[in-house]
């Protein structure tokens, strides 16, 4: 049965969500004050690793068809997902490895491989998504399904009530204060952008007692991070922040010394204890909220679209 659903927010998360319903027969527009570009979205490293995620218990089902979704689009080579190898660094023993359950064919790093500090680590080969490819890509695939996009601050649901028969919440920070939850908080992320001579291989560095250190090669650029601080709503990049992820980065992986600096950004992670992804009653057209995603907004976001549609049909 054809609605017409609306959907805010148009970052990685809401784009995915009206794809999908668009794909099912609905008539989706997607309203949002901010391009995806624009968004977190846009600063995201987007390697598929389920970062500050939470602990919502349909998590693995939502990274397993995200990554399904991943490696079927990789065999398009305009929708900018490459399937690369990488390491994720342990530097605690009985560090969470229930990722590996949907990831096949990982095996242990080897000693060579890991920093010296390190107690172990996992090789993986996952989906890289680089979003200056995709995010243009995937608004441009909602349009041809027929997704209206339109550019709007949205104060309230019933701002947008009127005219649809199903609203979507799926605007990242902006999601609580639509939905009046206070359970949302960001954490502030700051990356910087080198150049890529040919390097493709990801690594994360999660609990590097210098901080927080990820490297991940996309097809121009190399993303460099990383930093999570809890609470903050920086969003501009800061010069000291920067230099000590380059001193990070290169001790990490020394080919990385010298190449230039393309570009920097920073970027506010919609974070949660639990992702939400539920109906929410008391509005006058029934309301799913998906947002929360944290630093896991691009790895989840195809499972996340998927079960939002489903959960569109039982409404």
């Amino acid at each position: 049965m054809s609605r017409r659903v609306n959907v805010v927010g148009a970052g990685i998360v809401g784009l995915s969500i009206a794809h999908d319903l668009a794909l099912r027969g609905n008539a989706v527009t997607v309203i949002a004050d901010r391009s995806a570009g624009e968004s977190v979205s846009g600063v995201a490293a987007a390697v598929w690793f389920p970062y500050r995620s939470g602990a919502s218990p349909s998590l693995m089902a939502w990274l397993l068809g995200a990554r399904k979704r991943f490696e079927q689009l990789a065999t398009d080579c305009a929708a900018g997902v490459d399937l690369r190898e990488g390491i994720v660094v342990e530097r605690h023993m009985g560090a969470d490895r229930s990722w590996t359950e949907v990831v096949p064919h990982h095996q242990e790093a080897t000693a060579d491989e890991l920093p010296s500090e390190a107690v172990a680590g996992v090789r993986a080969t996952v989906p890289v998504i680089s979003m200056p490819h995709y995010l243009p890509w995937l608004e441009k695939r909602c349009a041809s399904l027929g997704v209206r996009f339109v550019d709007r601050t949205v104060a309230s649901v019933d701002d947008v009530a009127g005219d649809a028969d199903l609203v979507v919440v799926a605007a990242g920070m902006g999601s609580g204060v639509l939905l009046n939850d206070d359970s949302m908080f960001p954490v502030q992320g700051q990356i910087v952008r080198l150049a890529n001579p040919g390097i493709t291989e990801w690594i994360t560095d999660v609990d590097n007692p210098a901080g927080l250190t990820y490297i991940v090669p996309r097809r121009e650029d190399i993303v460099c991070g990383g930093v999570a601080q809890v609470g903050s709503w920086v969003t501009e990049p800061v010069a000291e922040v920067e230099q000590a992820i380059l001193r990070r980065v290169v001790s990490l992986m020394p080919a990385l010394a010298g190449l230039p600096i393309l570009s920097r950004a920073t970027g506010l992670r919609p974070a949660r204890d639990t992702i939400r992804l539920e109906h929410v009653d008391g509005y006058p057209v029934p309301v799913i909220a998906c947002y929360g995603h944290g630093g896991a907004g691009v790895t989840l976001s195809w499972g996340c679209a998927e079960a939002v549609a489903d959960l569109a049909d039982q409404t």
